[in-house]
């Protein structure tokens, strides 16, 4: 159902996007540099002014109803719980200014390694 609802909502928006590049520009912005009046008097009601309402209405009634249901299945939820995977949170250190220094340290090499931190990085030619 929500899928369906975005698809629509996303066509909404394509299809609104046209239809205001389709109109007739009114000059600058605000109705600036338009022709006397352009403020005072009402602007004739267009088949494309009508459609862009229509579609605008039709867009923020889907947009309405996308966040409607998102909250229903968000119902109690936390997007932390979602992030950690409902796993508890990470102990913290036993005294606040104690830092494990252990897990900040790379992984020992393994068994038989030549390379140590000081090695370069390009082998030798022996």
């Amino acid at each position: 159902m929500q899928n369906v609802i975005l698809i629509v909502h996303l066509l909404l928006a394509l299809s609104l996007i046209g239809v205001v590049l389709l109109q007739r520009s009114e000059g600058g912005g605000l109705g600036m540099g338009g022709g006397g009046g352009a403020m005072s008097q009402r602007a004739a009601a267009t088949a494309l002014g009508k459609i862009t309402w229509i579609l605008a209405i039709c867009f923020i009634a889907t947009s309405l109803t996308l966040t409607i249901l998102a909250a229903q299945d968000a119902s109690g939820v936390s997007v932390m719980d979602r992030l950690t995977g409902g796993a508890p949170a990470a102990e913290e250190p036993s005294t606040p200014g104690e830092i494990d220094t252990d897990s900040l340290l790379p992984p020992p090499s393994a068994s038989g390694s030549e390379t140590s931190p000081d090695a370069p990085l390009v082998p030798r030619a022996d």
